[in-house]
């Protein structure tokens, strides 16, 4: 599990490859799902979870002035894929 930092107005793009199976928790704030036709998506706010597989999500955004943190969980075998998660803090 790792926790995902946007500051506001922050954006990250969402690889589908490397995000696959990902489910993510906004901890804090708000985050807005872009979808990959640019129009923006639903924004989410404290305790919303979200899949990325198969969402046609291409970004996550934090639309607001203040920090928002997504705890992001990405099944995996065990110890051996440690470090190799898309998501960094």
């Amino acid at each position: 599990m790792r926790t995902l930092t946007l500051r506001g107005g922050a954006r990250v793009a969402v690889v589908e490859a490397e995000w696959y199976d990902a489910f993510g928790v906004v901890t804090r704030g708000r985050v807005q799902l872009e979808l990959r036709d640019g129009e923006p998506g639903p924004v989410l706010g404290r305790n919303a979870g979200f899949w990325l597989r198969g969402t046609g999500v291409r970004a996550l955004r934090n639309p607001g002035r203040r920090t928002a943190t997504v705890r992001i969980v990405t099944p995996g075998p065990g110890p051996s894929h440690a470090g190799q998660h898309p998501v960094r803090q």
